[in-house]
C-alpha cells in the first residue's frame, strides 16, 4: 500500500534529483559566459572569477532557497551536497578541471560545496528550523557572490577591498533580519548580527581556511548563540 510517507519520500527524492541536475547544468553551462568574456578580451583568470561567483549564486544560492521549500529532511541536502563535493574534488584530482570556474591555485569551490552541505544539515538538526539553517549558506552564496563581482569589476582582480564588503552587507543584512524573524521565538537582531559577522569575517583567510569556511562557521555560531539566548528585544 502506497502511504503518504512513501509519497513524501519519493517526492523529496525526485526534488533531489531535479535540483542536482539543475546544479550540474549550471556548472557546465557557465562555460558559455566564460568563453564570451575571454573572447571580448578579458583576462581568463578574471573571467573565471566572475564565473565562480555566478556559480555561487545560481547553484548555491538558488539551491539554498529551495531546501526549505521542498525538503522536510536534512539528509537530502547533506547527501546531495557531499556528492557534489566529491564531483568537484574529482574534477581537480583527475586533471579534468572545469577551467571556466575552477582554478589550479585553489580548491575553494570544493570547500564551498562541503560547507553548504554541512552547515545546512547540522544547523537544521540543531535548530529544527530549515530557514535558519540556510542563512549562512545564503551569505556564502549571494553575499560573497556579489562581493566578488563588485571587487572584480572595480579592482579588476581578486582582492579583499572594503567596497565588496559594503555590498555584501547591503544584501545580507535584510536577509538576516527577515529570516531571523521567522524563528520561533523571532530573533531578527541575532539574524542581523550574523550578517554583520559574516560580512566582517569574509575579509579574512587563514591558509587553507578560506572565506567559505569562515562565513558559514561564524554565522552559524551567532545563530546558535542567538537561539540559546533568545530575542534581544
Amino acid at each position: 500500500m502506497f502511504t503518504s510517507y512513501d509519497f513524501l519520500w519519493s517526492s523529496q527524492f525526485l526534488w533531489a534529483i531535479g535540483l542536482g541536475t539543475y546544479v550540474l547544468a549550471v556548472l557546465f553551462l557557465t562555460r558559455f559566459p566564460y568563453e564570451a568574456m575571454v573572447a571580448r578580451g578579458m583576462e581568463p583568470i578574471r573571467a573565471c572569477y566572475y564565473d565562480r561567483k555566478i556559480v555561487h549564486m545560481l547553484a548555491g544560492g538558488v539551491g539554498s532557497i529551495m531546501v526549505p521549500l521542498v525538503f522536510t529532511d536534512p539528509w537530502y541536502p547533506l547527501i546531495a551536497g557531499l556528492l557534489l563535493t566529491l564531483f568537484t574534488n574529482l574534477a581537480h584530482a583527475t586533471g579534468l578541471r572545469l577551467y571556466w570556474f575552477q582554478t589550479e591555485e585553489n580548491r575553494n569551490d570544493v570547500k564551498f560545496t562541503l560547507m553548504w552541505a554541512t552547515s545546512i544539515s547540522v544547523l537544521w538538526w540543531l535548530l529544527d528550523n530549515p530557514w535558519l539553517a540556510i542563512l549562512p549558506s545564503l551569505y556564502m552564496a549571494f553575499g560573497d557572490g556579489v562581493t566578488g563581482i563588485v571587487r572584480n569589476a572595480v579592482i579588476r582582480k581578486r582582492s579583499k577591498s572594503p567596497i565588496g564588503n559594503l555590498f555584501m552587507l547591503l544584501l545580507c543584512a535584510p536577509l538576516g533580519w527577515a529570516i531571523g524573524g521567522m524563528a520561533d521565538p523571532a530573533i531578527p537582531l541575532w539574524g542581523l548580527l550574523s550578517a554583520v559577522v559574516a560580512t566582517v569575517i569574509e575579509r579574512y583567510e587563514f591558509g587553507p581556511i578560506d572565506d567559505n569556511i569562515l562565513i558559514t562557521v561564524a554565522a552559524s555560531l551567532v545563530l546558535l548563540l542567538g537561539t540559546a539566548v533568545g530575542p534581544l528585544i
